[in-house]
């Protein structure tokens, strides 16, 4: 393709995808999301990568709360645990949304569990923030990092905050 023709490909995309009509989420619907993960320590020294789903339920316009499974693996020379291992998590989260727009930035926390492979079995509880951005009426691509930090009861958990990890992932998400 010649550079005139990708420049007026690229100007009719601009000059449509704002005027793609989006319905805001309402109060009721459920939401799904498929996402690529990464998990890394706190240094981004040891990652591995995989998948995370979300199931929510919206209370408002602006609230969901929901249920996440994510499954890494990772292929580890050396460190003694063999040449590769796995994780997962189960959490439960809520998330609070701002704006109006196609863009829709959120906050939110979530609590849970981490085993597998390589990984202490213990909880996990952590901040997250992310962005929507809504592509079709209930169509969005989603970007989101969790700070998730572990512990084994009340008084681990402040222990343990320095013990942490992050959680990034990129998907795709919808309303129904």
């Amino acid at each position: 393709m010649n550079m005139r023709k990708t420049l007026l490909a690229a100007s009719l995309m601009a000059a449509i995808v704002p005027g793609i009509s989006y319905a805001a989420p309402e109060s009721g619907e459920r939401e799904f999301t498929l996402s690529g993960t990464g998990v890394s320590d706190k240094d981004f020294d040891n990652s591995s990568f995989g998948i995370s789903g979300d199931y929510g339920w919206l209370t408002s316009d602006r609230s969901v709360w929901g249920i996440r499974q994510s499954v890494n693996f990772a292929d580890v020379d050396g460190g003694g645990l063999g040449d590769d291992f796995w994780n997962g998590s189960t959490r439960g989260y809520y998330d609070y949304h701002f704006g109006s727009g196609a863009a829709r930035p959120f906050v939110g926390a979530s609590l849970g569990a981490v085993y597998g492979d390589g990984v202490k079995d213990t909880g996990i509880a952590g901040l997250e923030l992310g962005l929507k951005y809504y592509v079709l009426e209930s169509t969005f691509i989603l970007a989101r990092a969790e700070y998730q930090f572990f512990f084994d009861s009340s008084d681990s958990a402040e222990d343990n905050f320095d013990d942490d990890a992050w959680q990034y992932v990129f998907g795709i998400g919808f309303n129904f």
